[in-house]
């Protein structure tokens, strides 16, 4: 065998994506079950508006879709938290997907009937949504347990990898069923490919081991109560790296979530048609890609100076896709866009879960689930208030312009976050460089 064919093997584990976490039973189960139910979602998520559509003929039944499920991830998503701190984490994703089972069921009901409700449309989308809130941060939290704290960020990107492959390939599959039948028909279809596919999600919560909470440090049982959302809220403001990575974040998708504004460019500037579909896909197809290539991602120190350089480097694509006026352009600097931002996803998730205590973490995944749950939303209204006022030209070039200038802002104002290194010690527990001194309960102090 020569070098180089010996060096070749190496160099593509280098950058390919890193699949050792599939080496742990558990994680696979989890990991599996989880991508077929993001996979059959898609079909849900693009029936819904379309049936909504179909019944009111109004776009602004459609909108509310949105206020549906965003409202309940802010009522519930911090309360999810705190469940998922003081109970079996395997029993509160087990409750939630049999919730998200029973609204997807509702939904396939209604289309066999021909309800034909708007207002029972909403009430499941909202259901559906509390599904969410409660069960995301205990399956987020879940990877701290299951893969040791090296392979945390290989997980991670795992998990945002397949998420990005469901989205691309999820509502390719779903249009080629709406073509294919009558809305009628098409309809159930989607929602009991959903039902169905949905029992993976079931059975892996079902394979998962016990996963008790740990010991309180005061010696008390555990509550999901208000008590336990300040606790956690308390810890977040004495934790300035992972306070400062949700800020930058927030700012990355409310100024730079150019989503709301792709009809009407797609229609101003290509002339409709397949140009807004590439448009609203490109973003996913680059942070697909870039998971594909992520498997330097695991090896990176410097967690805190690349979670910065990729929101900057977000909001600079985003602002010159802006600028573009031919469409393979646009999508090709959207590509880059949604690499960035896997990138940055994938680092600031790794950061949580290896900063925070695990008796932290569901609290912590809680207040995530709200900031990426609210930062696109925002962003949507962001986008439209200042496309309607100033034109989409303004709105998308000077929101990614706005998003790179006040990361810069924010890191040359509290280094703290660009100066955050992850070191993972000889057994795979986290050395975090964070120096202000510690409780007896490993908490810093002050």
């Amino acid at each position: 065998m020569t070098a180089t064919e010996t060096t070749r093997p190496r160099e593509q584990r280098r950058w390919a994506i890193d699949l050792r976490p599939l080496r742990v039973p558990a994680y696979r189960r989890l990991w599996l079950g989880n991508g077929i139910a993001m996979f059959g979602f898609q079909f849900t998520a693009v029936a819904v508006p379309v049936e909504m559509y179909a019944l009111t003929q109004d776009s602004l039944w459609v909108g509310l879709l949105g206020v549906a499920a965003f409202v309940p991830l802010l009522v519930f998503g911090l309360w999810g938290g705190a469940v998922a701190d003081a109970v079996d984490r395997r029993r509160v994703l087990l409750g939630s997907s049999v919730l998200l089972w029973v609204s997807v069921l509702g939904l396939l009901a209604q289309a066999l009937l021909g309800v034909g409700s708007p207002v029972l449309l909403l009430a499941l989308v909202a259901l559906s949504s509390v599904s969410f809130a409660i069960g995301g941060p205990a399956r987020g939290a879940l990877v701290g347990r299951l893969v040791p704290a090296e392979l945390v960020p290989a997980a991670t990107t795992l998990n945002f990898t397949t998420a990005m492959a469901t989205a691309v390939l999820g509502p390719l599959a779903a249009g080629l069923i709406l073509a294919a039948f009558e809305l009628g028909v098409a309809l159930p279809v989607a929602y009991g490919l959903d039902a169905t596919l949905l029992v993976a999600l079931v059975w892996a919560a079902v394979r998962l081991p016990a996963m008790p909470p740990e010991p309180d440090p005061d010696g008390g049982p555990r509550q999901a109560g208000l008590r336990s959302i300040v606790d956690g809220v308390r810890y977040l403001a004495g934790a300035p790296v992972l306070l400062l990575s949700f800020a930058i974040d927030l700012i990355a998708m409310v100024f730079a979530y150019p989503r709301a504004l792709f009809p009407e460019v797609a229609a101003e500037r290509f002339g409709g048609g397949a140009a807004v579909g590439w448009l609203y896909s490109s973003i996913a197809i680059g942070s697909l890609l870039a998971g594909l290539l992520s498997g330097w991602i695991g090896r990176v120190r410097r967690q805190g100076l690349v979670l910065v350089l990729a929101v900057v480097g977000w909001g600079i694509a985003v602002a010159l896709a802006g600028l573009a006026r031919h469409l393979w352009l646009v999508v090709a600097l959207l590509v880059l866009a949604g690499a960035a931002d896997l990138i940055s996803s994938v680092v600031r998730q790794s950061m949580l879960i290896v900063y925070a205590p695990d008796r932290m973490r569901g609290r912590l995944q809680g207040v995530n689930t709200v900031v990426v749950a609210g930062g696109p939303r925002l962003g949507d209204l962001r986008a439209g208030v200042m496309g309607a006022g100033l034109g989409s030209g303004v709105a998308w070039v000077g929101g990614g312009l706005a998003a790179a200038a006040l990361a810069v802002l924010l890191a040359v104002a509290f280094p703290t976050l660009a100066r955050y290194r992850a070191q993972i010690g000889p057994s795979g527990e986290n050395v975090s460089v964070d120096r202000r001194p510690r409780r007896a309960d490993g908490d810093p102090a002050g």
